[in-house]
């Protein structure tokens, strides 16, 4: 199932993660961890949703791209960014599979299409593109 929003606003964007993330509160699944993958160019929006994202999820930290450090945890929330992973491996060195698997986690992976043969059958996806220079196109696929 798909679903399209357009945002025009880096503020817009915010606000759509953090609705987002108080849907999968009330719904998550309680098998494995709730991935969430997230595809989409350079300054598409992605770390500004994950902003918004975890401010649903009630995190008061500063939420900030971990590209340098590839992965931050924030309690039982992950946010990982591969944009600087070369191969697969390096992300499963970092225990990745133990933590999709545990089913308190929430797992947010940026540029998450570098690294699609490892992430689970069971990834929501979310994709940012630019409509214009403020707009972005933001769809659900899950």
């Amino acid at each position: 199932m798909k679903k399209e929003n357009i945002t025009s606003s880096p503020n817009q964007t915010k606000k759509l993660g953090e609705k987002f993330a108080k849907e999968i509160l009330k719904n998550k699944p309680k098998k494995n961890g709730f991935v969430i993958g997230l595809e989409g160019e350079l300054g598409g929006g992605k770390t500004t949703f994950i902003q918004g994202f975890a401010k649903g999820l009630g995190i008061k930290k500063k939420i900030l791209s971990p590209t340098f450090v590839i992965m931050k945890k924030f309690n039982n929330f992950y946010h990982i960014d591969c944009y600087r992973i070369q191969k697969s491996k390096e992300l499963l060195d970092l225990g990745f599979k133990e933590i999709i698997s545990n089913p308190k986690n929430i797992i947010t992976v940026e540029w998450a299409d570098k690294i699609k043969r490892i992430m689970p059958k069971h990834t929501f996806w979310i994709k940012f593109e630019f409509v214009d220079e403020k707009k972005r196109k933001i769809t659900f696929t899950y």
